[in-house]
């Protein structure tokens, strides 16, 4: 048995801009990672580097521009190892509509109930950095 993290929100911004803010490193800086490289084709690897020691990679499982975008784990914590988590898009009337997943926790633990808690605010900041332009610094983001 697998657990998952799931998230939805709608983002009043074009839905190119809201994969770009998700896929191109320079964004995801703006709102997740502290340093990010990465190209968003599939198969390509990430680095998601938090800190020295939370310096992380992935590769790209889901690419399809202005629709999905995911990144499988396959250096991290014990936890994350093996995960996968990713974006989904919906074009809608007023916006974007964001559907988040993060995929194959293997236990309902302290770490999956805190990554939970922590996606919902850094999803926040996400909307914030697309709607209003506001950058969180890294050292005050959660």
């Amino acid at each position: 048995m697998s657990f998952t993290i799931y998230h939805s929100l709608l983002i009043k911004a074009s839905i190119n801009k809201v994969f770009d803010a998700i896929s191109l490193p320079a964004h995801l800086n703006n709102w997740w990672t502290l340093k990010c490289t990465g190209n968003p084709t599939l198969n390509a690897e990430y680095n998601l580097n938090f800190t020295d020691t939370y310096n992380w990679y992935g590769n790209v499982s889901t690419c399809i521009p202005n629709k999905s975008f995911h990144i499988s784990m396959t250096k991290s914590d014990d936890d994350w190892d093996k995960t996968t988590f990713g974006f989904d898009l919906e074009e809608v009337d007023n916006g974007t509509l964001l559907t988040f997943s993060h995929e194959n926790w293997q236990e309902l633990n302290h770490n999956f109930k805190h990554s939970s808690f922590c996606w919902a605010m850094l999803l926040h900041g996400l909307k914030n950095y697309l709607e209003n332009g506001i950058i969180i610094p890294f050292e005050q983001r959660n």
